[in-house]
């Protein structure tokens, strides 16, 4: 009777095991240990990155082939796009602050951090509305008596406009997406990725909901999180990349 006993414990905790639910997901792996959710969020950001790489090498082929103005140099506020850059960079260290408040059970910290992750996302986008809104509106204006160094668009206005003999010459054409080439390549991709940085922060903002609800994330449950998480961070990096190649080399070449 001991034995029978003994057995039917035995099978039944192993019935238990096989049957048992997943605690978060992570188990369900692949052969490369990863979990299939991951895998396939790894995938994305692979195909994702080879989407960027192709807009800036558009960007790149039509640099500098425009026929008139205005040109990077022209229209571009360095010192403000650092500010915005310097905000989205931020915006990881508060995300990896997040994460790592969730596996260590404190909701309040996480949720605090993923609060200010989102709004330096929206700060971010609120510099890019600003920065787009003043490139349209963008006017010129070039003194006709003492014109100092000019830009090639500036020079293009100078011999338009002071050739009458007026004391001032200025252009309120602005760059709009169908300006030139470097307008439409410009607006395609930096907007691209605009629209990258919107679809996460109502990620963040979802995730930031569910948190509210008993069970759904926890310290055991932070695979959701996790994969935001490797989507923000991408996000950040393709930036730089974008900061680099079009605002800095576009206004110093030789950087």
């Amino acid at each position: 009777m001991i034995l029978k006993k003994t057995l039917l414990i035995k099978e039944g905790s192993q019935l238990a095991q096989e049957h048992a639910a997943p605690i978060h997901g992570e188990d369900e792996g692949t052969t490369t240990g990863l979990n299939h959710r991951k895998m396939l969020m790894w995938a994305f950001l692979g195909s994702d990155c080879m989407f960027f790489g192709s807009l800036i090498a558009t960007y790149l082929v039509y640099q500098g082939k425009s026929l008139e103005g205005p040109l990077p140099i022209d229209v571009f506020d360095i010192p403000v796009t650092s500010i915005s850059t310097f905000v989205l960079l931020m915006s990881s260290m508060s995300m990896v602050l997040a994460y790592s408040a969730l596996t260590k059970n404190n909701m309040k910290g996480f949720r605090i951090w993923m609060v200010s992750t989102a709004i330096m996302g929206a700060t971010f986008i609120g510099f890019q509305v600003y920065e787009f809104s003043s490139f349209a509106n963008h006017h010129v204006e070039v003194d006709c008596v003492n014109p100092g160094e000019l830009t090639k668009y500036e020079q293009h206005i100078f011999d338009e406009g002071c050739a009458s003999g007026e004391a001032h010459a200025e252009s309120h054409e602005g760059l709009k997406p169908q300006t030139n080439l470097f307008g439409t390549t410009f607006y395609t991709l930096t907007g691209f990725h605009g629209a990258h940085v919107t679809l996460g922060i109502v990620w963040l903002l979802s995730l930031l909901l569910l948190s509210f609800k008993k069970g759904v994330i926890t310290p055991e449950k932070n695979l959701d999180v996790d994969l935001a998480a490797l989507y923000w961070h991408f996000v950040d990096v393709v930036w730089i990349v974008i900061f680099t190649v079009v605002y800095l080399f576009g206004v110093f070449p030789g950087f």
